[in-house]
C-alpha cells in the first residue's frame, strides 16, 4: 500500500503538534515524556527527515532521545532518590543515561515496598516495562542508522544488557529462565510477574539486530556483545505460540516479521523458520481479529492507538512481500512464505478502514481518544508515515 504525499503531510502536522505540546519544540520546562510514544516518535521524525530532506526533523529526533535519557533516565521529582536511577555519578550517568533503564514515565509513582497490588492502578503507576524498553533500542538503532552515529547504538546495547539483566529470572523451583512483566524503576524488584507474551520474541530479534549494526559499525570500534542474551532469549521463545488476537500485539508480531525478512536479506540472519511461524501466526490472529467486528463501534468503545499499531503491522506485509521478491535468494527452503503473504494481504483494507476513522475530527474528541491523547496522535502520525518504524 503506497502511501500518499497527503499522508505525509498529515503526518508531519500531527508530529509538530506533538512537539509543542510535550514541551520539545521549542524546549518546555518540564517535557512531558513517556517511553513508548516517544520510541515511535523519533522513529517517524526520522522518517519526516527522509521525506522531506529537512534537517530540521532530524535535530527534533536528537533533541527527543536527549529528553528522553535526561528525564526518564533519571529518578522522578516526587521520588526522595535524585539523580541517575542507575546510580552513576552525574558525569558518568550523562556518558551512560541508558545504563540503569529508563521509567515508563507514568503520572503516578510506582508502588512501594509493602503496598498491596492493585491492578487498576498498576497500569497508571511508574516503574519500568521491558517491551517498552525494546522499543527505545529499536528508536536508537534507527538513530545510528540514519544520522550515521554509532554512539546510538552502543547506548541501545547497554539497555539491552541491563534490560536484560534486570527482567530475566531461573525460577525458584528451575527451569529455563522467564522474565517479569514489569519491575520496580531502580530494577530491583518485580511489580508484575508474569511474562508479556511478545516480550521474548521482542528481545530476540532486538538484540540480533543491535549486535548485527554494531557489528557493521567503525572497524577497531570495541562494543559490549550480545551474543550470550541472544542466546538466552532464543532458548525463552523455543516452542511459543506468538498467535493472539490483541489489535497491538498482531501490530507488533508483523512489525517483527518484517525486521526479520530484513535480517535474512542484510545481515545472514539464517531464521527463515522464524518469519514463517510468525506470519503463520499473525494469519491466524487476524482471522480472529475479524471475526469479532470491534472496528463497528463507536469510537467511545475503542483505543485508537491500539488499532494503530495493528495498522502500522499490516503496512509491514507490502514491505516483505517487496523484499521477498527482491531478494529471492535468501528465502530457501519449503515454507509456505508466499501463500502466507497473499492471505495476509487480503486484510490490507483495515489500514484505510482504521486510519479513516481516527482521521475523522469528530471521533478525535470521543474520551477514548482524549485520554491517550499523545500516543494516539503519535501511532497514527506513524500509520501515515510508518517506513521509519518499519526500517531496520
Amino acid at each position: 500500500m503506497m502511501k500518499s504525499y497527503a499522508s505525509g503531510s498529515l503526518s508531519l502536522v500531527m508530529m509538530t503538534e506533538f512537539a509543542d505540546q510535550t514541551g520539545l519544540s521549542p524546549p518546555g520546562k518540564a517535557p512531558r515524556r513517556y517511553l513508548w510514544t516517544d520510541a515511535f516518535a523519533v522513529c517517524t521524525f526520522l522518517d519526516l527527515y527522509r521525506q522531506t530532506g529537512d534537517e530540521k526533523y532530524q535535530d527534533i529526533a536528537v533533541r527527543l532521545v536527549d529528553q528522553v535519557h535526561n528525564t526518564l533516565g533519571r529518578h522522578r521529582k516526587d521520588d526522595s532518590r535524585t539523580g541517575w536511577i542507575s546510580g552513576l555519578s552525574e558525569e558518568e550517568g550523562k556518558i551512560h543515561p541508558t545504563k540503569g533503564g529508563l521509567r515508563i514515565g507514568k503520572k503516578m509513582n510506582e508502588r512501594r515496598p509493602g503496598d498491596p497490588y492493585v491492578e487498576r492502578l498498576e497500569w497508571d503507576r511508574d516503574g519500568q516495562y521491558y517491551h517498552y524498553l525494546t522499543k527505545w533500542m529499536h528508536a536508537l538503532n534507527r538513530m545510528s542508522r540514519v544520522i550515521e552515529d554509532p554512539m546510538y547504538t552502543m547506548l541501545a546495547i547497554e539497555l539491552a544488557k541491563t534490560a536484560h539483566a534486570g527482567f530475566t529470572y531461573v525460577p525458584v523451583f528451575g527451569g529455563p529462565k522467564r522474565m517479569y512483566w514489569k519491575m520496580s524503576i531502580d530494577l530491583t524488584r518485580p511489580l508484575v510477574e508474569s511474562m508479556g507474551h511478545h516480550d521474548p520474541l521482542d528481545g530476540y530479534i532486538t538484540y540480533t539486530q543491535l549486535q548485527a549494526t554494531a557489528a557493521n559499525g567503525p572497524k577497531g570500534s570495541a562494543s559490549p556483545d550480545l551474543a550470550a542474551e541472544i542466546a538466552e532469549m532464543a532458548n525463552i521463545c523455543e516452542g511459543r505460540n506468538w498467535t493472539t488476537d490483541d489489535p497491538l500485539g498482531l501490530g507488533g508480531v508483523l512489525g517483527a516479521a518484517c525486521r526479520v525478512t530484513q535480517l535474512i536479506i542484510h545481515e545472514r540472519f539464517e531464521r527463515i523458520d522464524l518469519l514463517d511461524i510468525l506470519l503463520g501466526s499473525c494469519l491466524a490472529g487476524l482471522r480472529s481479529y475479524a471475526d469479532n467486528n470491534s472496528l463497528s463501534l463507536p469510537a467511545g468503545y475503542r483505543l485508537a492507538f491500539r488499532e494503530l499499531g495493528l495498522s502500522i503491522g499490516l503496512q509491514a506485509v507490502d514491505k516483505i512481500r517487496g523484499l521477498i521478491a527482491k531478494h529471492p535468494d535468501a528465502f530457501t527452503g519449503k515454507y509456505p512464505l508466499h501463500s502466507r503473504i497473499e492471505a495476509l494481504g487480503e486484510f490490507s483494507p483495515l489500514i484505510r478502514e482504521i486510519e479513516s476513522f481516527w482521521l475523522e475530527p469528530a471521533n478525535r474528541q470521543a474520551n477514548s481518544w482524549m485520554a491517550h491523547h499523545d500516543i494516539n496522535m503519535v501511532m497514527l502520525a506513524t500509520s501515515l508515515s510508518p517506513d521509519g518504524y518499519l526500517t531496520i
